[in-house]
């Protein structure tokens, strides 16, 4: 049996991060992590595609807005004291058609509200930053950058377990959560462990976690695929820093985008695609489980109804290469099939209201003794070390 002050579910960044606030604000109080897989980061953390988010696209006054703002930065003064790579290389939202001029302008408007540092850009301009990207004007974000997360729950991994109060399980799934009078009980694999205060971070299960520890979640997880492919070394040339389209403001997802990664190459994707299981990254791999609680959920049955056509075109590409060249193309024409290799996809764990509505902003549910993180999408990453603030407030 293990006895701690605090219990953190999920050895991903955001509970790595809230478990590293917490050993700041209480060094003499001891934390356990939680993690059942045998290493930290193996979903969400370690299946992205590594960008630090400026908060150009959030609605202003938002969590996601705050947090990122605040968050960025505490990530680069991280990375900066623990010699972590990251480069601030700058990004550029495209509109290809006159069309999509008027979402610029509102995602401009937006960043300006959240004190982004971004510039409205001709097509002359574009060409000057981006000599190969097609489009007719574009926003410029000089302040958003690369870094590699895993790296980063490594160094917040190790940190925690310099001081002995703490410790990090790995291998340990959550089976079961008990109220007691005076501590929660938590039952995993093979352990049992006692806590004063439990914190739920464990993103792709939040909302089981959640009906674990009692609580009733506001929204259901729905696993969104996201596919990616690496371009080759002679295509590379193509993008010099990160370009992205403009977004479809009815979701939450940003569309195929071309990224310059921390460690070398460049990564272009993801579509969104509906997992067949919450860890299925294989094309044709599914958990029987966790299909039918997705497809049987009346949310997700409302919002499929309502955006058939977009979930048929994101499926598409996903079978279809051509089809996802063509909208790599729209950015950038000279893009080609052999220029594509497949890269790992990662899952978006999208919290669903039952009402059909996707929740786009970070949802943070709490009592006395346990907080649950319901939803954490991106910017989650970016924003781990002002979410973990935000948690820790509340002890």
């Amino acid at each position: 049996m293990f006895k701690a002050d605090f219990c953190v579910i999920g050895g991903g960044i955001v509970g790595l991060a809230t478990a590293y606030r917490l050993n700041k604000k209480f060094p003499d109080q001891s934390v356990i992590v939680i993690e059942k897989e045998n290493c930290l980061a193996e979903h969400q953390t370690g299946r992205n595609s590594g960008v630090l988010h400026s908060g150009i696209y959030y609605k202003p006054g938002s969590l996601k807005a705050r947090n990122c703002r605040k968050g960025k930065l505490a990530m680069e003064r991280f990375c900066s004291e623990y010699g972590i790579d990251y480069e601030l290389c700058g990004k550029v939202i495209v509109a290809t058609s006159e069309d999509e001029t008027a979402r610029l302008q509102t995602i401009f408007e937006r960043g300006q509200a959240n004190g982004v540092n971004c510039q409205l850009i001709t097509k002359e301009r574009l060409k000057e930053i981006e000599p190969h990207t097609a489009g007719v004007r574009a926003i410029h974000v000089p302040e958003c950058g690369i870094v590699n997360y895993r790296q980063v729950c490594e160094k917040l991994g190790s940190l925690l377990c310099e001081n002995s109060n703490h410790q990090i399980l790995t291998g340990e799934k959550v089976l079961h959560i008990e109220q007691g009078k005076t501590d929660l009980i938590i039952q995993s694999t093979s352990q049992e462990i006692h806590c004063k205060y439990l914190i739920n971070c464990s993103g792709l299960h939040s909302d089981r976690l959640t009906k674990m520890s009692g609580q009733s979640s506001p929204a259901k997880i729905i696993p969104f695929k996201g596919e990616y492919f690496f371009l080759s070394k002679k295509a590379e040339k193509f993008c010099n820093h990160l370009i992205y389209p403009v977004p479809d403001p009815k979701f939450p997802f940003l569309g195929v985008h071309f990224t310059r990664m921390i460690e070398g190459g460049v990564e272009c994707g993801p579509n969104a695609v509906l997992a067949f299981g919450r860890e299925a990254y294989d094309k044709f791999k599914f958990n029987t489980v966790d299909l039918i609680e997705s497809l049987s959920y009346p949310g997700f049955q409302i919002m499929a109804m309502k955006h058939w056509k977009m979930g048929l075109g994101e499926m598409w590409r996903s079978f279809s290469k051509k089809a996802f060249v063509k909208a790599l193309q729209k950015l950038v024409p000279a893009i080609q099939a052999e220029h594509l290799s497949v890269a790992p996809a990662g899952i978006r764990a999208q919290a669903v209201g039952r009402a059909g509505s996707l929740v786009d902003d970070f949802l943070i549910q709490k009592n006395d003794r346990i907080i649950n993180v319901c939803n954490a999408p991106s910017p989650a990453a970016t924003a781990s070390l002002n979410i973990a603030e935000e948690i820790i407030q509340n002890f």
